[in-house]
């Protein structure tokens, strides 16, 4: 499996050089060069696994080999392992055809847990095994920082600066984020909003000088491996319901299509979807980008 930039014009790199790298050197985002794919024979015999199984069958296609079989299902093992339901992930009926997955059972209460707590024990294993050390950068809203920081703290190879806007973030995200005693552990408040943060980010993946030195890794949704493991849950969800003999509809909230674009991954690898159905709020870049055609802020 490579990984290819959605710009075109970046090197073409392997799962754990994807996962050190973050945003692309030509400033777009790494991608599979194909999907796998499963036959409907190859979901259907997923039925009954537990989500940590599930998790490993779906993601290790796109390790390319370069993390063991082995050494993976025991990170996603351990991952998930904290989480306070036996299901993970699990689903509540609301309506006659319409349920609730819940993403909320992880240590931080945020749906984010689900990938991060992945992802901090991912660079941690390819750091160690590589004799390495990275520093994580980030911008947050909330919820990415605090999941983050928690999947991070105390890990050996990992230092980890989280950026969020002063006074825009909930009471609880920011007593989450700033009352970490761990070492390796930095959370900065930056007077402006929350894509000033995302500005300063992008400036210092930018600088490729400075990107080099500091060793600079990312967790936000640029990250390709925080996608790979939203995957899982489109996947759990669908074969609770049925699949692949029904195809099931997903509604979701979104802000910057990550989390979606997660499902559409699903999809192309034999997922039947039969369609998604993206919310949006005032955060509605992505709603005017459809509607226009045009990627601009706005003044807050």
């Amino acid at each position: 499996m490579r990984y290819i930039s959605t710009r075109g014009e970046a090197p073409i790199l392997e799962f754990d050089e994807v996962l050190l790298a973050g945003l692309a050197t030509d400033g777009g985002l790494y991608i599979p060069e194909t999907w796998p794919r499963f036959s409907a024979d190859e979901i259907r015999a997923m039925r009954g696994l537990s989500y940590a199984e599930l998790a490993t069958r779906i993601m290790l296609p796109f390790l390319g080999g370069r993390i063991a079989e082995a050494d993976f299902a025991d990170l996603v093992r351990d991952a998930y392992s904290g989480f306070d339901h036996a299901a993970t992930v699990p689903l509540k009926q609301l309506d006659d055809n319409l349920w609730l997955m819940e993403l909320f059972h992880g240590p931080t209460l945020a749906f984010k847990d689900v990938a991060l707590q992945l992802l901090g024990r991912l660079f941690d294993h390819v750091l160690t095994r590589r004799g390495e050390r990275v520093t994580i950068v980030g911008a947050t809203s909330g919820d990415t920082g605090s999941a983050a920081i928690e999947a991070c703290r105390d890990r050996e190879a990992i230092d980890i600066f989280i950026l969020h806007p002063h006074g825009r973030v909930s009471d609880v995200q920011r007593r989450q984020m700033t009352t970490v005693p761990s070492a390796n552990v930095y959370n900065i408040a930056i007077e402006g909003s929350f894509d000033d943060c995302q500005d300063l980010l992008k400036a210092m993946f930018a600088a490729s000088n400075f990107r080099r030195e500091m060793r600079l890794g990312a967790v936000n949704s640029i990250n390709w491996a925080r996608i790979m493991a939203q995957i899982v849950y489109y996947f759990r969800a669908a074969l609770a319901l049925g699949a692949p003999d029904r195809p099931v509809a997903f509604a979701v909230p979104t802000g910057n299509f990550g989390n979606v674009y997660a499902g559409y991954a699903a999809r192309e690898m034999g997922l039947p979807v039969s369609q998604f159905v993206v919310g949006s709020n005032r955060n509605d870049i992505l709603t005017r980008f459809i509607e226009t055609g045009a990627m601009e802020t706005r003044g807050v």
